[in-house]
């Protein structure tokens, strides 16, 4: 069954307003809009496509841990310790809501963002082995 599912194509994240969002996304993250209406906006954004769905209010792609900590279910990667850094330095200075640089305890490390609607997303220094493997 693991060679069947080769990898995940879409994360669709709940947004009040597709538009604003969608301008957020392409202007703080570099996606890349290939459609867009009232309803959804779908972004091209690392080697995968983002559905932004209007969604209700208060409505966030996170969730609560069993000690109640709100987490985030999606982690991006980046190709080193440098670029993580450097990451973290331009989403701060752009306003963007960013946690501390933390070791976790495993390899590399990682830090969190949030978006307008209070998604939040992991920044992880250390690209998967067969993502290098494959598309390096």
């Amino acid at each position: 069954m693991s060679e069947k599912l080769i990898r995940v194509g879409t994360n669709y994240i709940p947004v009040i307003d597709v538009d604003r969002s969608a301008e957020w996304y392409e202007g703080n993250l570099g996606a890349v809009l290939n459609y867009k209406d009232g309803e959804k906006a779908i972004l091209d954004l690392a080697n995968q496509s983002l559905f932004l769905v209007k969604a209700e209010t208060g409505q966030t792609a996170n969730f609560h841990d069993h000690d109640g900590a709100v987490r985030f279910s999606m982690t991006f990667e980046v190709d080193g310790l440098e670029v993580l850094n450097s990451l973290h330095t331009e989403l701060t200075e752009k306003g963007i809501v960013v946690g501390e640089i933390e070791n976790r305890g495993h390899a590399g490390r990682n830090f969190v963002f949030t978006d307008p609607d209070g998604n939040k997303f992991d920044v992880w220094s250390e690209l998967s082995p067969t993502f290098k493997e494959r598309w390096n």
